[in-house]
């Protein structure tokens, strides 16, 4: 089964999701904005999620994190908690 290891930031708004990409593709780290605005409890590590396995998370997740490219920043991605931003850091099949 596939495996993985990522991060994410969790906000309210689609608006403030692209807000913090640009911010981040202008040199500010993940960590430090997960850090400062992220809703999920994972904000206080810097958005890490640790390895999870394939099914884990909701289907939107696994949808960036088991396909797309890694050490990349994607989003906004919806799902029924907010919009995020994720991360994949590693990946094995």
């Amino acid at each position: 089964m596939a495996t993985a290891t990522a991060r994410h930031l969790l906000v309210e708004s689609e608006e403030l999701c692209n807000e913090l990409k640009t911010r981040i593709e202008n040199g500010e780290t993940f960590e430090d904005l997960a850090k400062e605005y992220s809703q999920c409890p994972s904000g206080a590590q810097g958005g890490d999620l640790g390895h999870f396995s394939q099914g884990q998370m909701v289907p939107e997740f696994d949808a960036v994190v088991f396909n797309k490219a890694l050490n990349t920043v994607h989003g906004p991605v919806q799902t029924q908690f907010g919009y995020h931003l994720l991360e994949t850091t590693s990946r094995e099949d």
